[in-house]
């Protein structure tokens, strides 16, 4: 019997279109004799809608895209289409039916990956790909994610954390703050995206002003990180209550140009490349998958996490965020990595279907009420 996949994607987030080609290349590697695809584009405005439901690959990106709903509706009327309609997120669950069902979240950023439509997911009682609500929540929040890693003994650069409001009324006090704490070069991060939407490196009082400006303009809470010579070291994980971990790999900008590993980098330049597996001492590697499992577990996530750390000259080690739901095209520094440890892209994808239904059994096993 196959299982049904419901595939959200796009979103009401910068990461749209980084969700689009996920989405895209998930669909395409399927084993479509073990599922069909019923796809959910969630439009920019936050609309949900409906396509057909997919038994073979699609051709290109832009047949995910059903945003002209009003002739999609109109043509529905007529009877000459049967999908394309909009709908409302909890009309998934009346996809049940005698074949199993599983929903697959490929959404990135702020509205998708941050614990809100895992909340939805929960709510229904369905099982879905990847983390849940808290870990999802906090490991998108960068502020939120750092009290949980200094909980857990891990590691991080120094970082100050700043609220718009205290920006607007105490700027040259918020400045200062930085300058005493930090030394530049800094980076300004939005404390709630991804891809590295919205982050630019200062290297002095004018950039960072102008770097905080950047980063208000997607979020209301920004983390200022101190700025580390290092290498930027990945490492995979997998699984759920016993999660491992694949062999790291290292980002590596190309030519000298490169400032830092930013959106353009990773998107549009292609100015970086993956060296798989790093270049690194066996004690390193050990102490790297240490802390992406002590991040993991911290984290209470499950299914899948991309930690991200910097390892300088003298293999100082400092973890700088996780991800849970990292990029997951075929050429994206996740599955590579676990292709690289003897998991191809379209097992991977199984394997995180099986993990999604094994939570959701196991949760299924609690008791939401009292007993005598």
């Amino acid at each position: 019997m196959k299982t049904k996949l419901v595939v959200l994607y796009g979103g009401k987030s910068a990461e749209h279109e980084i969700s689009l080609q996920t989405a895209f290349s998930v669909i395409n590697a399927l084993a479509f004799d073990k599922f069909s695809v019923q796809p959910i584009y969630i439009t920019n405005d936050g609309d949900w809608v409906q396509g057909p439901v997919l038994t073979q690959k699609v051709d290109f990106v832009e047949q995910l895209r059903f945003e002209q709903m009003e002739q999609l509706r109109l043509a529905n009327q007529e009877g000459e289409a049967s999908h394309g309609l909009a709908i409302s997120p909890a009309s998934i669950r009346e996809e049940q039916s005698a074949e199993p069902l599983v929903v697959f979240p490929l959404l990135h950023g702020p509205n998708g990956e941050d614990g809100t439509v895992q909340g939805l997911l929960e709510v229904l009682n369905l099982p879905y790909v990847g983390n849940g609500v808290l870990a999802s929540a906090a490991a998108m929040d960068k502020i939120v994610m750092k009290m949980v890693f200094a909980d857990a003994g891990i590691p991080q650069v120094a970082a100050v954390a700043v609220r718009a409001i205290e920006w607007e009324e105490s700027q040259q006090e918020m400045i200062a703050k930085i300058e005493t704490e930090l030394v530049y070069p800094v980076f300004v991060k939005p404390a709630n995206l991804g891809s590295s939407v919205g982050i630019s490196k200062a290297v002095d009082r004018d950039s960072l002003v102008a770097a905080m400006v950047e980063a208000l303009r997607y979020d209301r809470r920004i983390v200022v990180e101190q700025g580390v010579v290092a290498r930027e070291i990945e490492v995979a994980v997998l699984g759920n209550d016993k999660p491992a971990c694949s062999v790291a790999g290292e980002i590596i900008p190309k030519g000298e140009v490169a400032v830092f590993y930013d959106y353009k980098a990773k998107y549009q330049d292609n100015d970086t490349v993956m060296a798989i597996p790093a270049n690194l001492e066996p004690a390193i590697y050990e102490q790297l998958v240490d802390y992406a499992t002590r991040a993991f577990t911290g984290l209470d996530a499950s299914g899948l996490v991309r930690a991200d750390f910097f390892v300088t000259e003298d293999n100082q080690i400092f973890l700088n965020e996780v991800n849970t739901m990292p990029g997951f095209t075929p050429f994206s520094m996740y599955p590579l990595l676990w292709q690289e440890s003897g998991l191809p892209y379209t097992d991977l994808i199984s394997k995180l279907v099986d993990l999604a239904i094994e939570r959701h059994e196991a949760n299924n096993k609690l008791k939401y009420t009292l007993e005598d």
